[in-house]
């Protein structure tokens, strides 16, 4: 999943404006914490894009190649004409068609990126537990899809489900015989 943030300050308040001081790294920040930004993201963004790739193209292309992909479609939704947009760690080269530069950790650097992470996050998390009572045995809803012990012994006991890559390389599966 992947997701890009034009930000708008013009239409934020004094009080949203302290709250984007809170952006960073998603990953630094807890769920409630991301779940406080989103909203705020939301009001300062003038365009928000979310891209989400299936299982079977990331198993068929790669993560990495399939995630930069889902980044230069983001970045070409929320650009303006004359802005370069920025991207976090990577260059997009031909994946995406509009001027970008690649800011390493540009989510501790820049607020748009650190904006765009907080949607991708949360996002993905709010997927994760909507779909937790389909597969109750791999408790999304306290993992999110991490690979914590708990979630390595469901896939141990119970097999990958259909969302879950073939291609990710975790102690899990190695035990598995995905043939």
């Amino acid at each position: 999943m992947a997701a890009g943030v034009l930000l708008d300050y013009e239409r934020l308040t004094m009080r949203d404006r302290r709250a984007l001081g809170d952006l960073d790294d998603s990953k630094q920040r807890n769920a409630e914490q991301r779940e406080a930004l989103y909203p705020v993201v939301i009001r300062a963004a003038a365009r928000v894009a979310v891209t989400i790739r299936c299982v079977r193209g990331i198993d068929s292309r790669g993560l990495h190649v399939t995630n930069l992909e889902a980044l230069g479609r983001c970045l070409e939704r929320v650009a303006v004409p004359g802005a370069v947009c920025l991207s976090d760690g990577f260059p997009l080269g031909s994946r995406c068609a509009v001027e970008h530069r690649p800011v390493v950790d540009g989510d501790a650097r820049s607020a748009a990126i650190a904006a765009a992470s907080v949607i991708a996050k949360v996002t993905r998390d709010r997927y994760m537990h909507r779909i937790a009572p389909d597969y109750p045995a791999y408790e999304w809803e306290g993992n999110v899809g991490y690979s914590t012990p708990e979630h390595r012994a469901a896939i141990i006991a119970n097999g990958p489900s259909p969302l879950h890559r073939r291609s990710f390389a975790s102690i899990a599966y190695s035990q598995l015989e995905l043939g």
